[in-house]
């Protein structure tokens, strides 16, 4: 298959450490062109990266011809009007999360994807590492009984008023950076959406953001609860509870790319760990699997597991989440 010609928007971080140089190595993805509204900064990076072509200005790449998709790692205010731009350019769309800053916002994506008959997708990298889909696996053969309960903690201590994720006006704060990344892994397993949330919210009194957030999702299922913060010690765990035992995912959102990871299995039979059992799952770097996943459907044409309208949900949860810790008072997605 011949590879997707791809252009990176903006030389944020995560693009130049992470993902550029994972879908580097991806076999249906070839990095093209690089831009930045700083010419300089865009050449450095191009330059480092052996990425062809720098760019001065996101409307300079997304007029060349030669690229077909673009990797939009934007700070979160610029992601639906890039990612518009991008689609009525003709090019495909992969987004870093969250997709939107709301849903309504989120769903004006949907009319620039049908407009321009493009592929856009929220990037959430994680549902294409081996750890989870064996996860999603257990679950679906009743290895732990029904799946009742999913419990989530994501947090990082971060406290540089500079930093995007501290500046409330452009979309930062915990919700929006990682809370939504045990809200889509529940998504994910009980293979469903939830009914209704309720929430807990801390604001940061000088930056505005949230800094803790706890809340809960109910599903027809069960229900699944979690805590983001970014003012706390890194940690990052998912445990699933079933009616016949439970999974724990060891690291289950920056899975590391150089190494394995594992999940436990509980059979519940007494606590401690005598009746837990460790699978590891085969070094991967998640960001490749994702870059590959997306430039095959380009040329398959085959639909996304996780179309847009995946997207605009979790927006809608997320929505949920905000006006719950506003109101008091359980929400609706």
């Amino acid at each position: 298959m011949k590879p997707v010609r791809w252009g990176i928007l903006s030389t944020a971080k995560i693009g130049l450490l992470k993902v550029i140089p994972a879908m580097q190595r991806a076999e249906s993805c070839k990095i093209v062109g690089i831009a930045s509204r700083d010419l300089h900064k865009a050449q450095e990076a191009a330059s480092s990266l052996g990425i062809p072509k720098a760019f001065g200005s996101y409307e300079d790449l997304l007029s060349d011809p030669e690229i077909e998709a673009i990797y939009n790692p934007l700070p979160n205010h610029l992601h639906v009007p890039l990612s518009i731009a991008a689609a009525q350019a003709g090019k495909h769309v992969l987004c870093e999360k969250p997709i939107a800053l709301n849903s309504a916002e989120a769903g004006t994506l949907i009319d620039a994807r049908d407009g321009a008959g493009v592929l856009v997708q929220e990037a959430f990298m994680v549902r294409y590492h081996p750890q989870w889909l064996r996860v999603r696996e257990l679950v679906r053969s009743g290895e732990i009984g029904r799946l009742r309960s999913i419990q989530g903690s994501f947090s990082y201590n971060n406290r540089d008023p500079r930093n995007i994720r501290n500046i409330a006006k452009i979309g930062g704060g915990g919700l929006y950076d990682i809370g939504c990344y045990p809200i889509t892994g529940s998504r994910f397993l009980f293979e469903g959406e939830p009914t209704r949330v309720v929430s807990l919210i801390e604001r940061d009194p000088d930056w505005g953001i949230d800094r803790l957030t706890s809340a809960i999702l109910d599903f027809p299922g069960g229900h699944a609860t979690f805590t983001c913060a970014t003012q706390l010690t890194p940690y990052q765990r998912m445990q699933i509870f079933g009616t016949q035992g439970r999974i724990e995912i060891e690291i289950p959102f920056n899975a590391p790319p150089e190494r394995p990871c594992r999940v436990f299995l509980d059979d519940g039979r007494e606590l401690g760990n005598a009746g837990v059992r460790v699978e590891t799952l085969p070094v991967t770097d998640q960001y490749t699997a994702q870059g590959d996943v997306f430039s095959k459907a380009i040329r398959t044409g085959q639909p996304l597991e996780f179309p847009l309208e995946n997207a605009v949900q979790g927006m809608r949860i997320i929505d949920a989440v905000f006006r719950s810790a506003a109101s008091g008072q359980w929400e609706t997605p």
